[in-house]
């Protein structure tokens, strides 16, 4: 992988952009904001993956909980998700960089023709140096997800893996509320050891992924192992760290020993 230019994918969950009360965490997107357009400025091509729309919203027109009924929580998604792209346009201005707006849905990445059009829009926008902010589209696509109907991307996780795999990026990573994928549950086992490199998915690495949800954050560990699985697939490095530490970035994409870092040249196939 060339050091001296990247094509950087990078996630981020609700939990590391919101407060408890749902509420943007305007200090956490600033300094998201700030390494990314510094990381822009140095000459890398950089997309994020957002999530929060649901959770925003629903702060933002006053509701007292995440609502259950998915026409309000479609509702909540895109008042929320009006809410955080004039944040994020915002914030990025005032480090001058320009950012676009791509919402998918899983026909968006599954049809052929699709996809072949939204990797020319990606490759034209990094080619003019703008940053593209991706979320799936919620408030079309949530009842295909919810239904069952239609699973095909149902979390950010694997969203943001297969963004990486269409843009043919060199590194992906995961902000998550966890430093990276441990030998054992962190939370339970004190002594759980934290792997810096996974160089294949074995069965011993998979059964580490305990079950959905099982820790904290969307679908858990097994969503992001099953986001490894397609960024390695793709020949594009995928790293779990800590999304409280922003400026950790600057050193995964120098190759430093950050967080879990899933290699791509050890892809043997395996499936989650």
């Amino acid at each position: 992988m060339e050091q001296n230019k990247q094509r950087i994918v990078v996630k981020v969950g609700t939990s590391t952009l919101t407060h408890d009360s749902g509420a943007v965490d305007l200090r956490s997107m600033e300094h998201l904001v700030r390494v990314l357009s510094d990381l822009s400025g140095a000459g890398h091509e950089v997309i994020l993956v957002t999530s929060g729309a649901i959770a925003v919203g629903t702060a933002r027109l006053g509701l007292p909980e995440r609502p259950k009924e998915l026409r309000m929580k479609q509702a909540a998604a895109a008042v929320g998700q009006c809410r955080m792209m004039h944040i994020y346009d915002k914030l990025f201005s005032e480090y001058n960089r320009t950012m676009a707006q791509i919402l998918l849905t899983g026909d968006d990445v599954e049809d052929p023709q699709r996809a072949e059009h939204l990797r020319s829009t990606f490759s034209a926008l990094l080619e003019m140096g703008v940053i593209p902010v991706v979320n799936e589209n919620d408030s079309v696509s949530s009842a295909e997800i919810e239904t069952g109907h239609h699973k095909v991307l149902g979390d950010n996780d694997t969203l943001s893996a297969i963004v990486a795999e269409l843009c043919r990026a060199d590194l992906l990573v995961l902000f998550s509320d966890i430093d990276g994928l441990y030998n054992a549950d962190p939370k339970r086992y004190p002594g759980a050891r934290l792997l810096h490199q996974v160089q294949e998915l074995t069965p011993e690495i998979l059964e580490m992924a305990g079950g959905a949800g099982s820790w904290r954050g969307t679908g858990g560990m097994a969503t992001k192992l099953s986001a490894a699985r397609i960024a390695m697939a793709a020949g594009c490095d995928m790293v779990i760290t800590n999304g409280e530490r922003m400026e950790d970035l600057y050193g995964i994409v120098e190759g430093k020993d950050i967080g879990t870092r899933f290699l791509a040249a050890g892809y043997k196939g395996e499936h989650v």
